[in-house]
């Protein structure tokens, strides 16, 4: 298994796509089976033309996929990690996947089975049997696709299946954002693969966020409105926990509160990594309720979070430290994807490459391809969710 990524900084497309091809191919050294590319919003107008301006440099490609994005991530020439917001860029990623299956698909909404329907409608949707225990990759309109239902969707159809991937991004409007799947060109939908057999898709899942105060029992909910928290309205137990804040912490909380849903009903030692984090969208004060990002149901523990970039980087670092000492007696990683949230980056660390240059520090020589998403898709505790915030790394390896 070999991967090699390139990344072109050219304010034209036809010297973009040409620096890319040939450096990858070069790097790469192998008849590539796999391309995964993301092109930046600054080539808008250019989306129609870059599948046949690949397409005629690289001819024996397999399979193809890619998006836009408001940022690009990628390989330099001088070989370190970039991360290029609000410019020209393209970046490449090749795969050699001996033994691999690659199963490619675009899916629309009008597609998708009914959350009641039974697993085989889902796998006749994706083309791949379950015992093949396919992993995951998924480029979504971020206006079109239904993807909580499709990450839904393929979970339960798919237990143990690993789903990593992101919302295209570089538009704020309907049927601006690109995607590309081998010979086609999309506005809508989500396309993807499946990687079946002698390959492994690891993740990690940086949300950013630290938790301040204690856990909490919801008592009483109403779809994503928490009423009851230990039998008190939310409100006054969140104003409690602000006040026992230090003055730093205050401040923070009236800008960046998230909370973070427990997803393991059972654990009893709640940690890093215990939480799903979603926003908190609003407060009635006359009630004391409070209404966030999710669907929430009484008896599920909730605890309140912090965020800031010191906390970004920190929860990044904990969890590529995590990897890097769990990986030791694997084989080594071949190549990564970044799926980033536009809402980091240079606007949140103050300077540019964060993500990726600290990816690189504890990875180095893993080539990394990648992107800033409106959204961006991995696992926690099990399950696939959409999150915001966060940046979510693809590992690949051979088992």
């Amino acid at each position: 298994m070999q991967w090699a990524n390139a990344l072109s900084t050219q304010a034209s497309l036809e010297s973009a796509v040409a620096e890319v091809v040939e450096r990858a191919t070069t790097i790469l050294q192998a008849p590539a089976d796999l391309a995964i590319v993301f092109i930046s919003a600054a080539f808008t107008s250019d989306y129609p033309r870059l599948l046949p301006l690949l397409k005629e440099k690289l001819t024996d490609i397999k399979v193809l996929i890619g998006c836009s994005g408001g940022g690009i991530v990628g390989v330099s020439q001088s070989g370190e990690m970039q991360e290029l917001e609000d410019l020209p860029a393209l970046s490449l990623s090749l795969a050699y996947l001996p033994d691999v299956e690659i199963q490619s698909f675009h899916l629309v909404p009008e597609e998708l089975p009914d959350l009641d329907s039974p697993p085989h409608t889902w796998v006749d949707l994706i083309g791949v049997e379950p015992d093949q225990s396919p992993q995951f990759i998924l480029l979504s309109d971020p206006f079109s696709s239904k993807i909580n239902d499709l990450l839904q969707g393929l979970d339960f159809a798919y237990p143990g299946s690993v789903t990593v991937g992101g919302l295209a991004s570089g538009g704020s409007n309907s049927g601006v954002t690109g995607l590309f799947c081998n010979d086609h060109f999309y506005r809508e939908g989500t396309v993807g693969i499946a990687l079946s057999g002698n390959i492994v898709l690891e993740t990690i899942v940086a949300q950013g966020c630290r938790p301040i105060g204690k856990p909490y029992q919801v008592s009483s909910s109403d779809r994503n409105i928490i009423l009851e928290l230990d039998e008190k309205p939310p409100l006054e137990q969140l104003r409690r926990l602000i006040d026992s804040l230090n003055e730093e912490d205050q401040r923070l909380a009236q800008t960046a509160l998230f909370i973070g849903v427990t997803r393991d009903e059972f654990k009893q030692e709640l940690g890093q990594g215990d939480f799903l984090i979603r926003n908190l969208l609003g407060v009635d004060p006359q009630a004391g309720a409070i209404a966030i990002g999710d669907r929430i149901r009484p008896g599920q523990r909730i605890q309140f979070h912090l965020r800031d970039a010191q906390t970004s980087a920190e929860d990044l670092e904990w969890w590529l430290q995590k990897y890097q000492n769990s990986s030791q007696s694997q084989p080594k990683s071949a190549g990564a994807l970044m799926f980033s949230c536009l809402g980091r980056g240079e606007g949140l660390y103050g300077k540019p490459n964060f993500d990726s240059g600290l990816f690189g520090r504890y990875l180095s020589d893993i080539p990394l391809g990648g992107f800033f998403c409106s959204g961006e898709i991995g696992p926690v505790s099990g399950s696939t969710f959409l999150h915001g915030y966060t940046s979510v790394f693809g590992i690949c390896r051979q088992p």
